[in-house]
């Protein structure tokens, strides 16, 4: 290939990088600054429930939870229980109550909910891959976004000419330089992850994006899709007769034996009834391909009814891409190497984002469309971080026991996103961005002051305050002008 055709294919996927960052870069913007957080989604959960702070042995929190769901969630179909371990101190719990489904984190002591009704870390994760939308909307259009993401990512790569020399390069207040640098050296420095993260998260949302396998083999027969997906799970239909349920601590204590390892979920179907089935699952905390393993009760009598390991190879390969992305396998170390890779891809975008507009500004006056695309970076980029901080200080300030509390603090943040995008609107980027990033600074520190509880999310929200106030610093300064060069004399 000669040197010209290169060169012509490299402008080409950079056009092609350009635009198709900007089509959805707001909308990946969000994603993956919730999915950065989520890493330490059962962390942020523990923080934001600074009452509970009691231990119990896992099989004795889910028997504790399931007595109080048996007297205050009788009439469902079934509870969904996810089991405290050393990163979470409370049993999530979810059951669906008068055809709404409720989330519930229940002390591991007395089994009843936490003082502080909070979704916690669960807001971070999904809004990372259902941007509050309903379903299956919210889900779709994660999934495109992921695709376009790839391709990004992939024209990005080829569009280089000089990928070793991007690591070390970076030239400080030289305006569309050193955007560029910053762009190409947070996108270049974590490149592997960033692909590996992108393509996971493209296959675990496959089944809407490409459901033609599905829909070929299984038609709109939902029920017959997940039988067989998970054939080992007992089923039994409701026979609508009261009989009360057996203690679950001996068959966790059962199951654990049976299946090595540690448990993380137990399921109790038909509560309450005489067909009820208890399905305890093995933990996929200390496995990178989360291998289904469950061995199921009879809820009234406690006896076996089934056991079942997920052996099939398409399966298990699917599995570990799955376990990839979710890093629920990662030690303390790489969940922190998820959560700064994440971050770089963050900014990456962010700052593609305003490198966009930069490049353009110093060509020549912005366009009207161009205009609209600088005014929407500043309330997006500038506002989804301050609805998370005060989604956060939300969690501080609200009194204890109202109603609702989890729904409120899912609107403070949501709301605020939203008065943040009017703002960046509205006012000149010169004030919008000071502004927005001087406020979640703000919002940062007194969430991790209001009360001060010594833990690592402290600090970490105290060095974002200070990195935070730094940049709204040098924001309000503005941009150094670059002196002229002198002309050559005639």
């Amino acid at each position: 290939m000669s040197a010209a055709i290169r060169e012509g294919v490299r402008q080409v996927m950079a056009w092609l990088h350009g635009w198709v960052g900007l089509l959805l870069g707001w909308v990946l913007f969000v994603m993956c600054l919730a999915g950065t957080l989520s890493v330490f989604k059962p962390e942020i959960g523990q923080w934001m429930r600074p009452e509970n702070s009691a231990k119990a042995d896992p099989a004795d929190a889910i028997q504790a939870a399931t007595d109080w769901l048996g007297r205050n969630a009788k009439d469902t179909t079934g509870w969904y229980l996810n089991v405290p371990n050393a990163r979470m101190n409370t049993t999530e719990a979810a059951y669906d109550s008068g055809g709404t489904f409720l989330f519930r984190a229940l002390d591991p002591v007395s089994g009843a909910p936490a003082a502080r009704e909070t979704l916690g870390g669960e807001f971070f994760y999904r809004l990372h891959f259902e941007l509050e939308l309903p379903y299956p909307w919210g889900r779709l259009l994660a999934s495109i976004a992921a695709m376009v993401m790839l391709v990004a990512l992939i024209t990005g790569i080829i569009a280089h000419r000089r990928i070793f020399k991007d690591y070390f390069t970076f030239r400080p207040a030289k305006g569309q330089r050193s955007w560029l640098d910053g762009h190409n050296a947070l996108g270049v420095l974590a490149t592997p992850f960033h692909l590996m993260i992108t393509f996971t998260g493209l296959v675990t949302l496959a089944s809407l994006s490409m459901p033609w396998a599905l829909t070929a083999n299984y038609g709109s027969d939902l029920a017959a899709l997940y039988h067989d997906l998970t054939p080992g799970l007992a089923e039994r239909a409701r026979a609508n007769v009261p009989a009360p349920l057996a203690p679950v601590a001996p068959m966790m204590r059962a199951a654990q034996r049976e299946l090595g390892g540690t448990i993380g979920r137990v399921y109790v179907i038909n509560p309450g009834d005489k067909a009820a089935v208890v399905s305890v699952f093995r933990s996929d905390a200390d496995q990178l391909g989360f291998n289904m393993a469950e061995m199921s009760f009879d809820g009234v009598t406690g006896e076996p009814l089934s056991k079942w390991v997920e052996k099939r190879g398409a399966v298990q390969t699917y599995n570990v891409v799955y376990g990839l992305h979710m890093a629920r396998f990662a030690p303390v170390a790489t969940r922190w190497l998820y959560f700064l890779g994440g971050l770089m891809l963050t900014l990456a975008i962010a700052t593609g984002m305003v490198l966009w507009i930069v490049k353009r500004r110093e060509r020549a006056p912005l366009s009207l469309g161009n205009r609209i695309v600088e005014r929407l970076n500043a309330g997006v980029i500038g506002g989804v971080p301050l609805g998370c901080a005060l989604y956060l200080l939300a969690n501080r300030l609200l009194p204890l026991g109202i109603e609702d509390r989890a729904g409120l603090e899912t609107a403070v943040a949501l709301w605020t996103a939203a008065a943040a995008l009017v703002a960046g609107a509205a006012l000149p980027p010169r004030w919008s961005w000071p502004i927005l990033t001087g406020a979640t600074a703000i919002a940062c520190a007194i969430a991790a002051l209001l009360p001060f509880l010594p833990s690592v999310m402290s600090l970490v929200l105290l060095v974002t305050a200070a990195a935070l106030g730094w940049l709204a610093a040098q924001q309000r300064r503005g941009p150094k002008k670059r002196p002229e060069r002198r002309r050559r004399a005639a």
